[in-house]
């Protein structure tokens, strides 16, 4: 079995998911800690200033390839108008999909500007509550049983086919939602550390490492539309805490080279433009052996990916600092 096979492309979107909510809850947990509010108007600006202009963009770029390289009525402009207003990833489940070749991955983002409409809100709720974090945490992880018991029910009552599991907010947010939980009770970064470095060692982190080993192994139709993610969520917080916490262990050291410090720099841009390029050089060059084609569109991906974070993601962020100062 091939390493391809074993890790599907749907795990990266989970640990994506994770680290989104782990971040920005971090984020807005530290805010509240230093001011004792969060400014929701701030919030959603800097959200829309880290994530519009760059998608933009790569969204304009990515229609006028498809005009220039493929056939006529390959992009159909309602599919696109789902990719610009965020619902995508609904329109993936319900609508015709002919999206400009190579944006298809930003259904994930849909899911996350969906979310990030209303978390802030329930988030900024809790601490006007004075809920502990706890309690905070057990709510979230409370939220993320009702959407595994939801998928449970689409898929063993309502047969409901894997893309609806796979695509739609209501089944997906819980692997979010798991990253939000760890950053309002014992954060790694904020939080002092829980258990010793044995424990750790020799059993959360081998525990949590099994559990994802089980999730790639079951080949389960019905295990991967139910308990599949709500199993990687729960094993991702022990990683995540291990990752951080014991960052110079072998097993994470090379998080911390350059190479893959550059590449996470580089991470919102790529993910944007790295599946359009590919097409793009499959259909100009479709002589050419898959290796080939996969080394121009790595070099074109980073590429265009450094440009964008030059010339566009750090000037918006200078401008998010400018403006929610």
């Amino acid at each position: 079995m091939g390493a391809r096979t074993l890790i599907s492309g749907d795990f990266g979107v989970t640990v994506f998911f994770f680290l989104s909510g782990f971040l920005i809850t971090t984020l807005m947990r530290s805010e509240f800690d230093r001011n004792g509010s969060v400014n929701i108007r701030h919030f959603w600006l800097r959200r829309a200033l880290r994530i519009l202009p760059p998608f933009y963009l790569v969204a304009l770029a990515a229609t006028l390839i498809a005009l220039m390289l493929y056939p006529p009525g390959t992009v159909y402009a309602p599919a696109m108008t789902a990719e610009v207003l965020f619902y995508a990833n609904y329109w993936g489940i319900y609508g015709i999909n002919r999206e400009a070749p190579g944006t298809g991955v930003v259904w994930s983002l849909a899911v996350e500007e969906q979310f990030y409409l209303l978390f802030p809100l329930l988030y900024i709720s809790l601490q006007k509550l004075r809920v502990p974090r706890s309690g905070q945490a057990w709510l979230l992880w409370g939220l993320c049983a009702l959407i595994l018991a939801w998928r449970c029910a689409l898929v063993m009552a309502m047969h409901a086919d894997s893309t609806r599991i796979y695509l739609a907010t209501d089944t997906r947010v819980d692997s979010v939602l798991f990253g939000c939980a760890l950053a309002v009770w014992n954060n790694p970064v904020l939080d002092e550390p829980t258990g010793s470095p044995g424990l750790w060692k020799f059993l959360l982190l081998p525990a949590a490492l099994a559990a994802l080993l089980i999730c790639f192994l079951v080949q389960s139709a019905v295990f991967r539309e139910t308990w599949y993610f709500s199993i990687q969520g729960a094993a991702l917080t022990l990683v995540f805490i291990a990752a951080i916490r014991f960052h110079t262990w072998p097993l994470f050291r090379f998080l911390n080279w350059r190479p893959v410090m550059f590449i996470g720099t580089l991470s919102y841009s790529l993910y944007l433009v790295h599946d359009v390029l590919f097409r793009a050089v499959a259909r100009l060059w479709p002589q050419l052996h898959g290796w080939q084609r996969a080394a121009i569109s790595l070099a074109a991906s980073v590429i265009a990916a450094w440009a964008i974070y030059v010339l566009v993601e750090k000037p918006c962020a200078r401008l998010r600092k400018r403006l929610t100062h």
